[in-house]
């Protein structure tokens, strides 16, 4: 759901009340623990009416796409909200205008990556979602699908390739010309042994673990990629 006073159903923009822009957002709040607990799949119209405290006509009166519409709402509403997260850090902690001196570059990509990493304790709601939207990726429909990706993955990977071209164009990494391809490696690198033991922050690891495989993941990062 957006800042301003419209709807968040990838409808045509309409103006709404206040007061049904919050009823909207209370029930989609509510919608996005039952996506995360149940999966698409298997959250029913009722459970996510009686986890908003309102009857499926309410539901249906406000979004008339029953739980397709409702789902793609809140997906775009979450993704949404840690991609500008995720962005923010990666801006704050790489500066085109500041680079890292070179013996400084694996201890602010470890920051980086532990920035990134971050972000499944700090949403965990939202990953609970992304990991049934992976996990059932066949039941869900394509059109839910792609608004996820344009709402989060997309412009978050492309913030990270923004930064990797930085770090190249001051002279400490090589992307080989392609820095989303090296922004995928290093978010692989960094984060899929700990999204896979951790079933995406469900069960966090311990920090020492954590780190560990941060560590070892930016070192093979820049085995492959330190420039000369």
């Amino acid at each position: 759901m957006g800042s301003d006073n419209r709807t968040g159903t990838g409808t045509a923009p309409e103006e709404v009340s206040p007061r049904k822009l919050a009823k909207q957002r209370a029930m989609a709040s509510a919608a996005c623990s039952v996506f995360g607990r149940e999966g698409y799949t298997r959250a029913s119209v009722d459970a996510l009416a009686a986890a908003a405290d309102v009857s499926t006509r309410t539901l249906y009166n406000h979004f008339p796409g029953g739980k397709a519409e409702l789902f793609r709402t809140v997906v775009t509403w979450t993704s949404g909200v840690v991609r500008d997260a995720q962005i923010a850090r990666i801006r704050a902690l790489v500066d085109p205008a500041r680079p890292p001196r070179p013996e400084d570059l694996e201890r602010d990509l470890v920051a980086l990556a532990r920035a990134l990493v971050g972000m499944m304790t700090d949403f965990p709601d939202h990953f609970a979602l992304v990991r049934h939207i992976h996990a059932e990726a066949d039941h869900v429909p394509p059109e839910l699908l792609a608004a996820w990706r344009e709402a989060g993955p997309r412009p978050a990977g492309e913030a990270l390739a923004e930064a990797m071209t930085a770090l190249a164009d001051a002279g400490l990494i090589d992307v080989h010309g392609d820095p989303a391809t090296t922004a995928g490696h290093f978010t692989a690198l960094i984060s899929h042994a700990i999204v896979q033991q951790s079933h995406y922050g469900v069960l966090p690891l311990p920090q020492e673990e954590t780190d560990r495989l941060i560590g070892t993941g930016v070192a093979a990062f820049l085995r492959a990629y330190r420039a000369g």
